[in-house]
């Protein structure tokens, strides 16, 4: 079993695309940072960036409400794709988190001040890979 949890903030806005047979998938990217004091006392930061798709119904989520700068909590599990380059075809590869479990942490994502959750259950967010043209 496997589970990413991140607290971070949006790199760039959400990237809605849809599948020939409508499915929507969303993909953005997340940066989170953690910070420490060295041990001479100093902090000490750094940022880690994830790349992030989500599914279904959470995609429409997120492309409705997230932007560069929203502050989220996700949880999800690590994949990674792989595609032929065009070009050389060489071989490419490249880990993604594919989110379970998303919630706003701004309180301007729902207008009332508290963070909004949007559980939903893997047969809900998963669109089969054959189905994803990209």
């Amino acid at each position: 079993m496997q589970k990413i949890l991140i607290i971070g903030y949006l790199g760039r806005d959400p990237e809605l695309k849809y599948s020939p047979q409508g499915a929507v998938v969303a993909q953005f990217s997340i940066a989170s940072t953690e910070r420490w004091k060295d041990k001479n006392g100093e902090l000490q930061e750094r940022t880690e960036w994830f790349g992030v798709k989500a599914f279904g119904r959470r995609a429409e989520i997120a492309g409705e409400y997230l932007h560069k700068g929203s502050r989220v909590y996700l949880e999800g599990r690590k994949r990674t794709e792989s595609w032929d380059d065009k070009k050389t075809g060489a071989k490419n590869y490249r880990d993604l988190v594919y989110v379970d479990r998303l919630e706003f942490l701004d309180s301007r994502a729902n207008g009332n001040g508290s963070s909004r959750a949007h559980p939903m259950n893997d047969e809900q967010s998963t669109v089969p890979e054959e189905e994803i043209p990209f």
